[in-house]
């Protein structure tokens, strides 16, 4: 039995996003409402003070702040790449 967690409960939504986050080069229009949604459905999310999210996925737990604006900056993706692949996710078959 594998540890990688199933895709099959992703959206089409869901994985366009994880695809977006997951793809090089770095998409530059990767919105916060979208990650939002993916992470709660691949994780835990829990929101703080001042707009601070704490996210765990898999073993790993790091704080993201809410978009200033609609699109996440670049370090957030790199980040939530990293979170993302060590949990076993990848780029989503088309």
């Amino acid at each position: 039995m594998s540890d990688q967690p199933e895709p099959m409960h992703l959206n089409n939504h869901h994985r366009t996003t994880l695809f977006k986050i997951l793809t090089h080069p770095t998409s530059h229009n990767i919105e916060w409402p979208d990650v939002l949604s993916l992470l709660e459905v691949t994780g835990t999310v829990d929101e703080g003070r001042e707009g601070k999210f704490t996210v765990t996925l898999g073993s790993e737990t790091e704080t993201f702040d809410r978009a200033n604006n609609k699109d996440l900056d670049v370090q957030a993706i790199v980040d939530l790449r990293r979170m993302l692949r060590g949990a076993g996710y990848d780029i989503p078959a088309p």
